[in-house]
C-alpha cells in the first residue's frame, strides 16, 4: 500500500460511483488524486438502479464502454390505476446521443468497473479504510485530517476538496451548508430478487392509494420491487421472510427465486442551497437527494462530476481563471431543483394519500392523454427537464441552428475513412476544447495567433462532413457523420461551434467569425473573477 501524500492536487472524499467516476475523469486529464474511502469493499449489495442516456455518455467520458457492465435496456415505463387502467406511459425505448434512453444496471458491478480503471490512471492514489476527520481551508488549500485503519492521523494538503460522501457528508456539515428539503414520513420496503421466473421487460409504477409499488427489471435476472407501508407495520414485521413471501406472491413463489436484498428506507428530496464554499465541492448525494420515481439519483450525481471534473482539470493545469469554478453551482444547482421538483411530482403519482385524491389525480391524467400535445409531453419525455443551462460559462444567445449554447451538443457516429471503424463523437473530441467546423474547416478563417492561442490552451479542430467522400482541401481532422445527426439538421453546413470537453456547447458561428468565437471563449476562460461574473451571466432565456 502507498503512504498518503503530503500534498495532492485533488482530494477526494467517498469512493462510491460518483467519487469514483470524478477520479476517472480527473485521471484522464493527468490531475494528480486522492481517493480515499472509509469502506474496504465496495457495497455488494444492489442500490442505484437507473441510468439515462446523459448517464451513460459520461461514463463514457470516464472511459467505460459499452458492455463492460450489464445493462438492461428498458423501452416504456407505465402507470397503473386500480381504477383507470394504464393511465400514464413514458417512452424510452430507442437511442439518444449513442446510447439507450434508459437502462437498469447491478451498482456494484459499475462500482468495480470504475475504481478497476483508477489503475489506469499514475496521479490517483486510491487509499481503502481512511476516514477524513475534519479540514480547513486557507487562501493557498486545503488541509485535510485523514485517520486510518491503524489510527494514525495524517494532514494532507491539496488544492481541493470535493465531498462525494454520502447524504451524510461530512464535507458539508463542516462548511455549515444547509441541506433543505423534506424527508417523507412513509416508509418503503425494498426487496431485490435474482432467478424470478416470467420477468417483465420494462418499469411499472402500481399506483394503488392502499399500497403502491414500484416495479422494475434488471440485470442478471433480477427483479425489484419497493412496497410502500401502511402506519401500522414495523420494519421488524415488514422484513420477516412470511411477509416477504406474501407481498411477492402476486409475481412469483418466493422458494423458487433468491431474495438478494432487503431493506426499510425512507425517501427524502434535499438540495445544500451551495454546491461549494471556496475550495471545497459537493457532487452527488452530498450535495442533493432526489426522490426515486424519475430514476434520477445516481444520474445527478454523474452530472456534476461531469461539469465540474474539467474545470478543476483546466484551473489546476493553468488554462482558466479559478473564476470558472464559480459556475459550477450556477449551472448545476438550477437543474437539480428541477429534477426533484420533477420526482415529487410523480411522488404524488405513485402514492396519492387517499381513494379520493387517487381517483382524482389518475382521472385528471388519463384525460390529459387525450390530448396529443399533452400526451407527447410526458409520453416522449418533454416534461424531463432539459440539462440546458440558463447562466454560466458560455456567451450569449444562440444563432440561427439548433445549437444551443449551455446545452448539450449531440453525439452521433463518425469515422475517420470510408473502411474505418465507426465512433462515437465524444470519443473523437476525447478531453478537448474543441471548435468544430460543420461541413467547413473551422482553420479555413482563422488568424494564426489565435489559432496557436486556442492549441496552446488544449484547444482543437476538428471538421464534421456530412456522409459520404469528400475531397475538399482541410487543415484539420475530417469526420465524416455516418448517423446523420450533426448535420444538416442539427447545425448548418458553414458553422463553427465551440464545445466545452463536458460536450456543453460554449459558443457558436459562421465560420468566417471563428477568430472572434475561438477569442471570445479564450476570454472567458481567463478572466479576472469581478469580471467573469458579469460575463458569464448574459446567456438571457437561451434554454427557455
Amino acid at each position: 500500500m502507498q503512504l498518503l501524500p503530503s500534498h495532492t492536487s485533488v482530494i477526494v472524499v467517498g469512493l462510491g460511483p460518483v467519487g469514483a467516476a470524478l477520479c476517472n475523469l480527473l485521471g484522464r486529464h493527468g490531475i494528480q488524486v486522492l481517493a480515499i474511502d472509509l469502506a474496504t469493499e465496495v457495497f455488494a449489495a444492489p442500490r442505484a438502479i437507473a441510468l439515462d442516456n446523459e448517464a451513460l455518455r459520461i461514463l463514457q467520458m470516464c472511459g467505460v464502454t459499452e458492455g463492460e457492465f450489464e445493462t438492461v435496456a428498458i423501452p416504456h415505463v407505465r402507470m397503473h390505476s386500480p381504477v383507470f387502467g394504464q393511465f400514464g406511459q413514458a417512452n424510452s425505448c430507442g437511442p439518444m446521443d449513442g446510447h439507450p434512453k434508459l437502462v437498469t444496471f447491478f451498482q456494484p458491478e459499475l462500482e468495480a468497473v470504475l475504481r478497476a480503471k483508477l489503475a489506469m490512471h499514475p496521479h490517483v492514489q486510491t487509499h481503502l479504510g481512511v476516514e477524513m476527520v475534519s479540514f480547513t481551508q486557507d487562501g493557498g488549500g486545503v488541509h485535510v485530517s485523514l485517520k486510518t485503519a491503524n489510527g494514525s492521523v495524517f494532514v494532507v494538503r491539496a488544492d481541493y476538496l470535493i465531498g462525494a460522501d454520502g447524504a451524510n457528508s461530512l464535507v458539508r456539515r463542516q462548511l455549515g451548508l444547509p441541506f433543505d428539503g423534506q424527508s417523507y414520513p412513509e416508509d418503503w420496503l425494498v426487496v431485490d430478487a435474482k432467478k424470478v421466473p416470467d420477468p417483465i421487460d420494462h418499469v411499472e409504477f402500481l399506483c394503488n392509494h392502499k399500497r403502491p409499488v414500484p416495479h422494475m427489471v434488471a440485470p442478471g435476472g433480477r427483479q425489484r420491487w419497493e412496497f410502500k407501508l401502511a402506519a401500522h407495520e414495523s420494519r421488524e414485521e415488514m422484513e420477516k421472510p412470511e411477509t416477504i413471501r406474501r407481498l411477492l406472491a402476486p409475481w412469483a413463489r418466493t422458494e423458487e427465486i433468491e431474495i438478494e436484498r432487503v431493506a426499510v428506507y425512507r425517501f427524502h428530496a434535499r438540495v445544500a442551497n451551495r454546491f461549494s464554499s471556496a475550495r471545497a465541492f459537493l457532487v452527488g448525494d452530498a450535495a442533493h437527494i432526489t426522490p426515486p420515481f424519475i430514476g434520477q439519483g445516481l444520474v445527478a450525481g454523474l452530472r456534476d462530476v461531469g461539469n465540474l471534473g474539467w474545470k478543476l482539470a483546466w484551473v489546476l493545469q493553468g488554462r482558466a481563471s479559478a473564476a470558472i469554478l464559480e459556475t459550477y453551482n450556477q449551472e448545476r444547482r438550477p437543474h437539480v431543483v428541477a429534477m426533484v421538483r420533477l420526482a415529487t411530482f410523480m411522488g404524488r403519482m405513485v402514492m396519492p394519500g387517499n381513494a379520493v385524491s387517487a381517483f382524482l389525480l389518475h382521472g385528471v391524467m388519463s384525460g390529459l392523454r387525450l390530448v396529443p400535445r399533452l400526451r407527447r409531453l410526458f409520453e416522449e419525455l418533454e416534461v424531463k427537464p432539459a440539462h440546458c443551462f440558463q447562466k454560466g460559462l458560455f456567451l450569449g444567445k444562440g444563432g440561427p441552428s439548433r445549437l444551443r449554447r449551455g446545452g448539450l451538443l449531440a453525439q452521433g457516429w463518425v469515422r475517420g475513412s470510408l473502411n474505418a471503424r465507426p465512433l462515437l463523437s465524444d470519443d473523437v473530441f476525447g478531453e478537448a476544447m474543441v471548435a468544430i467546423g460543420f461541413g467547413v474547416d473551422p482553420q479555413r478563417h482563422l488568424d494564426p495567433a489565435v489559432s496557436r492561442s486556442w492549441v496552446k490552451a488544449g484547444g482543437r479542430f476538428v471538421q464534421i462532413d456530412p456522409r459520404g467522400p469528400s475531397c475538399a482541401p482541410t487543415r484539420s481532422e475530417r469526420w465524416e457523420d455516418i448517423s446523420g445527426v450533426l448535420i444538416p439538421n442539427y447545425a448548418p453546413m458553414g458553422w463553427v461551434a465551440i464545445a466545452r470537453p463536458d460536450r456543453t456547447v460554449m459558443h457558436d458561428g459562421p465560420a468566417t467569425s471563428v477568430s472572434r468565437l475561438i477569442s471570445d471563449s479564450l476570454s472567458v476562460l481567463s478572466q479576472a473573477p469581478l469580471q467573469a461574473g458579469a460575463a458569464l451571466n448574459t446567456a438571457g432565456d437561451q434554454c427557455a
